[in-house]
């Protein structure tokens, strides 16, 4: 059985057309779970944080895929607006994994940009318009509480 559930107008919008399309094989869960690419690129064990046992979890993913995305939205922000950007651009992402009020799990997020030699107010305009483009914070936009800080 196969269920679809297709964007809105109010969401971030409907893919009009593909330019990639991931494709991974996940076996055992959070704990002791794998995950891996069609393409071998990415083979990863999964643990529960706090247990014992060699392996990341989705939290962790999350993280480095939003973080590194975010990154290409800040570079393609500052190309369009003609700004020089610094080689040691970075992001230290922070994804919490708990309860929500209503006893479901769920997640929060951080993201901690920095962009040594920027312009205050050029940097925040960067980051402000990377977080309208960016696919990870268009599919976070109203789901989960995140938190975008320039330092």
């Amino acid at each position: 059985m196969t269920r679809a559930f297709a964007a809105t107008e109010a969401s971030t919008g409907r893919l009009g057309k593909v330019l990639y399309t991931a494709k991974t094989h996940s076996t055992g869960g959070r704990d002791s779970g794998n995950s891996r690419t069609d393409d071998g690129r990415l083979d990863v064990n999964f643990t529960i944080p706090g247990n014992p046992g060699n392996g990341t979890n989705p939290e962790q993913l999350f993280a480095a895929a939003w973080s590194t995305c975010f990154l290409g939205a800040i570079g393609r922000a500052a190309a369009l607006k003609k700004i020089a950007l610094p080689a040691n651009v970075a992001i230290d992402a922070e994804v919490d994994f708990g309860l929500t009020q209503g006893s479901h799990f769920g997640l929060s997020a951080r993201l901690n940009v920095s962009l040594p030699g920027v312009d205050r107010e050029i940097a925040q305009a960067l980051i402000d318009e990377a977080h309208q483009t960016c696919p990870y914070s268009r599919a976070t936009r109203g789901n989960i509480d995140v938190s975008i800080n320039l330092i």
